[in-house]
């Protein structure tokens, strides 16, 4: 019979994962950061290396976490609009900061890779 593992408390890093971990959720964080609502529609051609399904799923997954809100308007055909809400703007400077480190190394990365090849 297995032993249960210790419970220990999440490191800082690890919390914050938990909520901005996954291929888009910061991308499409920085784009709710950048308009203030975009439509399905928009953040989609915004992240146009990711597939419809997992959109949805990054955006649910923000959404429980409290950092989206979506909005369903009752109109004929339904639109749908997503914001950050006030909780999801505390990781804006998280974004930023990635974004900030991405503009400064990214030549950087772009020329090691060339390198190696």
């Amino acid at each position: 019979m297995r032993r249960p593992r210790p419970h220990y408390p999440k490191c800082p890093v690890e919390q914050t994962l938990d909520v901005v971990g996954g291929r888009w959720k910061s991308i499409l964080l920085f784009h709710l950061f950048t308009n203030s609502v975009l439509r399905f529609g928009e953040l989609r051609r915004r992240l146009p290396g990711a597939t419809q399904r997992m959109i949805t799923l990054q955006l649910r997954e923000l959404e429980r976490d409290g950092c989206v809100e979506r909005i369903v308007h009752p109109e004929v055909p339904q639109r749908v609009e997503y914001s950050a809400t006030p909780y999801g703007r505390t990781l804006e400077p998280v974004v930023d900061a990635l974004c900030s480190w991405g503009s400064e190394h990214a030549r950087d990365a772009w020329w090691n890779a060339a390198d190696v090849n």
